[in-house]
């Protein structure tokens, strides 16, 4: 079995993020870059299913310029198959990004498709769950546990009552939550086998018929600064203040 895996390059978590002074975007120079958190999870995930004997081969995936083979070399460090970049210059929304998956997975036919619940750049949380409606498959997200048994996954997911468990035939689109593993750590002999593993660049046009980004960002600014807060005497004067505030 085949398992696709997507990646995203974002900042690195670690990071304070800064807004640029005229308002472009977010200052990137030198910056530390890295694989979305959640991405790299699916991606461990993925891993320990070949080493288990339950797949074949990882495929690691990625959509970006040139600066994404970066993530994608660290996936392929990490022990990922191969690599393929969607080569595209513009940021995508997700909808677009789903269908540009979509064509791939058609070419690849896994067998699971492992991808972070959301990035921790723009939080949208919907790839996942418009690539499975796309491709007609089951889907089964937030997973905190992932047990493949033949032709089906048992997928234990945290919701706000507990935990919900989910039975999925395969093929199907699975989204990693942050307690389903810890990913590995890369060692400096698999970066340096990694520069041999095979990296393929798709153009986004050859997938979705279109080279165009569809998602443009006119203005960032960063959030309001906090007020400073005040003290009061007693809860007469915590209603008051909240009323004049428009809060009660």
């Amino acid at each position: 079995m085949k398992v696709l895996v997507f990646i995203k390059r974002v900042v690195d978590y670690n990071v304070r993020v800064k807004v640029r002074p005229d308002g472009s975007g977010v200052d990137t120079a030198g910056v530390k870059m890295s694989i979305n958190p959640f991405d790299e999870i699916a991606l461990e995930e993925a891993l320990q299913m070949r080493e288990a004997g339950k797949a074949e081969e990882v495929v690691v995936v990625s959509a970006g310029g040139n600066e994404c083979q970066q993530q994608l070399r660290t996936g392929l460090a990490m022990g990922a198959d191969r690599a393929i970049q969607i080569d595209t210059a513009g940021a995508l929304q997700p909808l677009t990004a789903a269908r540009a998956f979509l064509a791939l997975v058609q070419q690849e036919q896994p067998g699971i498709v492992l991808m972070g619940k959301q990035a921790i750049d723009d939080d949208n949380n919907q790839t996942g769950q418009m690539l499975a409606a796309l491709w007609g498959r089951p889907q089964a997200t937030n997973a905190a546990e992932v047990v493949l048994n033949g032709d089906s996954a048992r997928v234990t997911r945290e919701v706000d009552a507990g935990l919900e468990v989910l039975d999925v035939d395969l093929p199907a689109v699975i989204t990693t939550d942050l307690r389903l593993n810890t990913p590995r750590f890369v060692k400096l002999p698999d970066i340096m086998k990694a520069k041999k593993k095979p990296l393929d660049v798709v153009a986004l046009d050859d997938l979705t018929g279109s080279s165009e980004a569809d998602l443009q960002i006119d203005q960032w600014s960063p959030p309001a600064q906090r007020s400073k807060g005040i003290m009061v005497d007693d809860v007469a004067g915590l209603v008051t203040e909240l009323k004049s505030r428009g809060l009660l």
